[in-house]
């Protein structure tokens, strides 16, 4: 097998290998959600409440993270979970019933929660070993990943509608990521802490530094989550925007996306972190409430784009900071952010279910400006420098 002899390049593609696995399985069983609604006979309501019991999954695995992170390290914990999140494809498609559906779901939350602060550290770490910039590009790995599952489900759809069928498949090429990343990883997974936060006792409350992250990570992925779900819904209902120009909401955002996640290390590197979140997060929430004051199709895919834009790089920043504050810190924010993702788009729902889908997405555009005001009271490195490298010098 082809081995890459570059230390940084090798655990970099392993870390992406675990990012592109994770955006891979959530948008495979969100692609069949509607499969999964007929074949187990749900409301539309109950369908909100299966995706909400991931979001509570995330948020309730905050301990089990933690001690595992301990017991465990970033490396197994990311492999470990993983792999179970490749299995959970078939429990999700064997499930009998509503309630062991909602078992699943829970679980798949916990699931994700491990993975998402395991490759995350395994990202922070790599940023403080090397001293170079890469988390907004494993990032873009992730929304890479829902795109080719997206792609997968057209393709397995098309041929046949068993959810078994496609799940399997799925589970293949999440087995195939897990084996790529398993030999690159690193076996230092955290950077150190910092040095007022190693005395502390256990049960200590979060600092307000981290309180202030896991506001910006929450109200960060809650924007990108719900404009994932609700664009091309907005485009239909509100914008009045034709069949076929609908999708284009979500392509807009998850392609803006990803390019400028492709970019944002070399601006990270050049403003520093503090100003590209500070920057984005605005451009994201004066773009998308100036395109629902315009009204129309063009005005909101010109403001869908700002989103993308401008929140690409908050969460990998915010990732970054939390990391250099040390692994419970990092979990708290982790656990945070999955909960925004995952929990976000249904409570963007049941707003627009009482007031209205416009003033929903208005509320996406207030979450963006929320993590400009979040940003503002964060400890950022300074420009250039990764913020696990800062956390791991020694005073």
């Amino acid at each position: 097998m082809f081995r890459v002899h570059d230390p940084f390049l090798r655990a970099q593609l392993a870390i992406a290998a675990l990012f592109c696995s994770l955006g891979f399985q959530y948008a495979t069983w969100a692609s069949r959600i509607p499969a999964i609604k007929a074949q187990l006979g749900l409301t539309a309501a109950e369908v909100g409440v299966l995706l909400m019991a991931t979001g509570v999954g995330a948020a309730v695995s905050f301990p089990l993270v933690t001690l595992l992170m301990n017991r465990l390290g970033a490396k197994r914990l990311a492999l470990l979970s993983a792999l179970c999140l490749a299995l959970l494809l078939f429990a999700l498609a064997a499930a009998p019933n509503y309630p062991t559906a909602l078992v699943v779901m829970g679980v798949d939350g916990v699931l994700v929660g491990a993975l998402n602060v395991a490759m995350n550290a395994q990202g922070a770490a790599l940023e403080a070993r090397h001293r170079r910039h890469a988390m907004a590009k494993l990032h873009a790995t992730f929304s890479a990943g829902s795109l080719a599952a997206a792609v997968l489900a057209s393709a397995v759809t098309a041929v046949t509608p068993a959810v078994t069928v496609h799940f399997a498949v799925a589970a293949a090429v999440l087995l195939l990521l897990v084996g790529c990343a398993g030999s690159g990883l690193l076996t230092e997974e955290q950077p150190a802490a910092p040095k007022e936060q190693k005395g502390r006792r256990r049960w200590a409350l979060p600092s307000r530094l981290t309180l202030w992250m896991c506001c910006a990570m929450a109200f960060g992925t809650v924007t990108e989550g719900a404009m994932n779900d609700w664009s091309a819904l907005y485009l239909k209902d509100v914008a009045q925007a034709s069949a076929q120009l609908a999708p284009m909401g979500i392509a807009v955002v998850s392609g803006v996306m990803v390019l400028a996640r492709l970019f944002a290390d070399g601006w990270r590197g050049r403003w520093g972190d503090g100003a590209v979140v500070r920057a984005g997060s605005a451009l994201a929430g004066v773009g998308l409430a100036l395109a629902l004051l315009s009204g129309g199709a063009v005005p909101a895919l010109l403001g869908f784009a700002c989103v993308g834009l401008g929140i690409a790089a908050v969460t990998p920043c915010v990732y970054v900071a939390a990391a250099g504050q040390g692994a419970r810190a990092l979990t708290l924010v982790a656990a945070m952010g999955t909960l925004g993702l995952l929990a976000g788009p249904p409570f963007i729902g049941f707003l627009a279910n009482a007031v209205g889908l416009a003033w929903g997405m208005g509320a996406v555009a207030a979450s963006a400006l929320v993590v400009t005001l979040c940003s503002t009271r964060i400890s950022w490195p300074s420009r250039g420098t990764p913020a696990a490298a800062t956390a791991a010098e020694p005073a």
